[in-house]
C-alpha cells in the first residue's frame, strides 16, 4: 500500500477510526473530571463548563461516526416502542447542566402514555444536540414537547431567542451541501437529526424535521416527525 491517500475509501476509514479513538479518550477525560468534581464536594462553574464542553465534543464525534456509517451503508436502526416522555427526559438530562450554567428554564410537556417507535439512543442524542443549540441561543426558557399528530409523533423544541438565521431557514436540511461549513455555523446537529429522522420508516412514511421561527415562546422552533 502506498503512503498516499489514493484510495477513495482509505481516508474516510482512517478518519472514522481516529474519531473513535478520540471519542474513547474524551470518555476517559469526562470520567476524570467527574471524579475531580466529587473530590471538590461542590464543583465550580468553570469545572461544570469544562465537563459540559467535553461531553459536547463527545456527542459531536458520535454524530460523525454515525454519519460515516450511514454513508458507508454500515448503519441500521434499532427500533422499538418507548414512552415518548422517557425519550424527551433523556435529551433534557443530557443538557440539564447547560441549562443551569446559563440560568435557562427547561420546560417539559408530554403525556405519560404517549408512545414513541424509534431508535431510542440515536433519537435522544439527536434531540440533545438540537436542545444544546436552543439553550445556547435562547434568552430565558426552552420548551420541549411531544404529541400525536395524525400518523406521526411530533416532537418540538422551542425557545424565546432571536430565531434561526435566514440561511438556516432557506437550507435543505437533508442536503449537506446546503450547510455552511466555511464559517463554522454548520448546523451539524440539525443535519444529523434530519438523517436519523429520514431513516425511520413506517407504512410508506418517513420521518422528517422542520424548522421555523414560530415558537410559542417567541423564538426558534424545531420539530421532529416520527412515523
Amino acid at each position: 500500500m502506498s503512503g498516499r491517500f489514493d484510495n477513495d475509501t482509505l481516508f474516510p476509514t482512517i478518519l472514522a477510526f481516529t474519531v473513535h479513538d478520540i471519542k474513547n479518550s474524551l470518555g476517559t477525560l469526562l470520567e476524570l473530571i467527574r471524579q475531580f468534581s466529587a473530590k471538590l464536594q461542590g464543583e465550580t462553574a468553570d469545572l461544570g463548563l469544562l465537563e459540559f464542553e467535553a461531553a459536547r465534543i463527545n456527542h459531536s464525534l458520535m454524530q460523525l461516526l454515525v454519519l460515516y456509517k450511514v454513508g458507508a451503508n454500515k448503519f441500521s436502526l434499532v427500533v422499538d416502542e418507548y414512552p415518548a416522555l422517557d425519550l424527551l427526559q433523556e435529551a433534557v438530562h443530557q443538557q440539564a447542566r447547560l441549562s443551569v450554567l446559563h440560568n435557562v428554564e427547561l420546560r417539559l410537556d408530554c403525556a405519560d402514555d404517549l408512545p414513541a417507535f424509534c431508535d431510542f439512543a440515536n433519537v435522544a442524542n439527536a434531540l440533545a444536540a438540537v436542545l444544546n443549540n436552543a439553550l445556547r441561543y435562547t434568552r430565558h426558557a426552552v420548551l420541549v414537547s411531544a404529541e400525536q399528530d395524525g400518523d406521526y409523533l411530533r416532537i418540538a423544541i422551542e425557545d424565546d431567542g432571536a430565531g434561526y438565521p435566514p440561511h438556516f431557514l432557506q437550507a435543505d436540511l437533508n442536503n449537506a451541501a446546503d450547510l455552511d461549513w466555511v464559517n463554522g455555523n454548520t448546523g451539524l446537529g440539525l443535519y444529523f437529526v434530519s438523517v436519523i429522522a429520514g431513516l425511520h420508516k413506517n407504512a410508506g412514511r418517513s420521518g422528517y424535521v422542520t424548522i421555523d421561527n414560530s415558537s410559542r415562546l417567541g423564538g426558534a422552533r424545531f420539530r421532529l416527525f416520527l412515523p
